[in-house]
C-alpha cells in the first residue's frame, strides 16, 4: 500500500520496503556519508589543525564541491570502475587533506562487490583500505616510523575485514540468487501438482460415474440374464403346459399339466427372488455344481414330450471339488440356457451334457445331433440366448464356443478358470 508518496508497504503490520526503493535509497548513501564526513572534518578541523592554513581549507572545500558534483552526476547510474576509481582518488584526496575524511572513503567498501569481478575484488578493497588507513593513522605515516607500522597494521586490518566481508557479500548474494531460483522453482512445481491434482480430481470424477454407469449396465445384463435363463423360461413352461391342459382330453392328464404349470410358476417366483437379492440359484443351495447338472439333465428329459422320444445323459470327469458359488452359477445357468436352445431349436434324439474338472479349468459342453444352424447368420435383436451366455463366460475371464452347421448338430463348450470356492 502506498501512502502520501512513499514507497513503504505494510505486510501483516510490518512497514516493508520494495527491493527497487532499496536501490534508490542507497544510491544517496555516498552523498550522505560525505556530507556526514565534511560536517565531522570541517567542525573539527580548527581543533586538529586540518583546516589551516586557509589555503588548505580552500583545497577541501573545492575538492568536497568536485566530489559532490560527481556523485549528483553518477547519482541515478550503476555504478562502474570509472566512477568508483574517480570517487577513491577524491576521496584519498580529502583523506590527505583532512583525514577525518575516511569516513567518505568507506564507502569503498560498500559497493566494491558490485563493480568489480570476484577475481578483482581486492583492487578495489585493497584500494579503500589504503585510504581508510591513511585516515586513521592521522593522514601522514611517513613522518615517523612507529606512524609507518601502524599505518601498515591499520592497511592489513581494514583490508582483511573488507575482503572477508566483501567475499560473504558474494556468498550471501550468490544464496540470494540461488534461493529466489529455488523458490520460483518451487512455485512451478506447485503449480504444476496444483494442475494435476485438478486433473486428478476431474480424472477421478469421471472414472466414479464410468464405474457407476458400468455397475448400472452391469446389474441391468446380470437381471436381464437371470430373467431369460430362468423366469423366462419357467414362464414359458408354464404356458405351454396351461395350454396343453385346456387341449387334454384325459382329465388325469390335464390335472398334472396343471399340477405341472403351479410347480413351474412357484419356481420362477423363487429364482425372481434369488435374482433380486442376487443369490446362487436354488438347485445349487443345497448340492454340489455336479449333482445339481444332473438333476437338470433328468428333469430337462422329464419334461420333454414322449413323442419324439430324446435321451440326455450328464457326465462328471475329473475331481469334483467346490467352486466360487459366482463360477458354479454361471456354468448351470449356461446349461440351462444350452439345453433350453435345444429343446427349442434343435429337434434332436440326443443330447450329451459333460462337465469336467481340470487343474485350473472348470468345462462344460452340450452336444446334440439336432439340425444345427448356420452360425454366420446374423441373429435378431431379440435374440439373447447365445449372446447372454457369452457374456456369463467372459465375465469371469471364460471362453464360450459354439460348432454347428446345418444338420451337423451343435456343440456349445465353455471353459472358465477353476476359481476355488473364497477366492476374491
Amino acid at each position: 500500500m502506498r501512502d502520501g508518496g512513499r514507497d513503504d508497504e505494510r505486510v501483516d503490520g510490518v512497514s516493508v520496503v520494495p527491493e527497487e526503493s532499496w536501490e534508490r535509497r542507497l544510491g544517496y548513501l555516498p552523498l550522505g556519508l560525505l556530507a556526514v564526513a565534511a560536517v565531522v572534518a570541517l567542525v573539527t578541523g580548527p581543533g586538529t589543525g586540518a583546516t589551516s592554513p586557509s589555503s588548505r581549507l580552500a583545497a577541501q572545500l573545492v575538492l568536497l564541491a568536485l566530489t559532490t558534483g560527481w556523485l549528483l552526476w553518477w547519482l541515478h547510474r550503476k555504478p562502474t570502475v570509472l566512477s568508483y576509481a574517480v570517487r577513491g582518488l577524491l576521496a584519498l584526496a580529502l583523506t590527505l587533506l583532512n583525514p577525518l575524511f575516511c569516513i567518505f572513503a568507506w564507502i569503498g567498501f560498500a559497493d566494491a562487490v558490485e563493480v568489480f569481478p570476484k577475481r578483482g575484488l581486492w583492487l578495489g578493497v585493497g584500494a579503500t583500505a589504503v585510504t581508510m588507513a591513511l585516515g586513521q593513522s592521522g593522514g601522514a605515516p611517513w613522518r615517523s616510523a612507529p606512524l609507518a607500522v601502524l599505518f601498515l597494521l591499520l592497511l592489513l586490518v581494514n583490508f582483511l575485514l573488507a575482503y572477508l566481508m566483501g567475499r560473504y557479500s558474494v556468498h550471501a548474494e550468490r544464496t540470494s540468487i540461488e534461493r529466489k531460483a529455488a523458490i520460483i522453482e518451487l512455485e512451478r512445481v506447485n503449480a504444476s501438482l496444483e494442475r494435476a491434482l485438478a486433473e486428478n480430481t476431474a480424472l477421478h470424477e469421471t472414472v466414479v460415474a464410468q464405474a457407476r454407469a458400468a455397475g448400472v449396465q452391469e446389474e441391468r445384463q446380470r437381471l436381464a440374464r437371470e430373467i431369460h435363463d430362468t423366469i423366462a423360461q419357467a414362464l414359458a413352461g408354464v404356458v405351454a403346459q396351461l395350454q396343453a391342459a385346456r387341449e387334454e382330453e384325459d382329465p388325469a392328464t390335464g390335472r398334472r399339466r396343471v399340477d405341472r404349470a403351479a410347480a413351474l410358476a412357484r419356481d420362477a417366483l423363487v429364482e425372481a427372488r434369488r435374482s433380486m437379492l442376487d443369490l446362487v440359484p436354488a438347485p445349487l443351495a443345497e448340492s454340489s455344481l455336479a449333482d445339481a447338472v444332473a438333476v437338470l439333465v433328468e428333469d430337462w428329459v422329464a419334461h420333454r414330450p414322449a413323442d419324439p422320444p430324446v435321451a440326455a445323459d450328464a457326465v462328471v470327469t475329473g475331481e469334483v471339488r467346490p467352486l466360487h458359488p459366482e463360477l458354479e452359477a454361471t456354468v448351470l445357468r449356461i446349461a440351462q440356457e444350452a439345453l433350453s436352445n435345444v429343446a427349442k431349436h434343435a429337434d434332436a434324439r440326443r443330447v450329451a451334457v459333460t462337465l469336467s474338472y481340470l487343474d485350473d479349468e472348470v468345462m462344460l459342453d452340450v452336444r446334440d445331433d439336432g439340425t444345427g444352424f448356420d452360425p454366420g447368420t446374423p441373429s435378431g435383436p431379440t435374440s439373447f440366448g447365445l449372446r447372454g451366455m457369452r457374456q456369463r463366460a467372459e465375465r469371469l475371464a471364460g471362453v464360450l464356443d459354439v460348432e454347428t452347421e446345418p444338420g451337423g448338430g451343435t456343440v456349445v463348450s465353455v471353459r472358465l478358470p477353476a476359481l476355488e470356492r473364497g477366492a476374491a
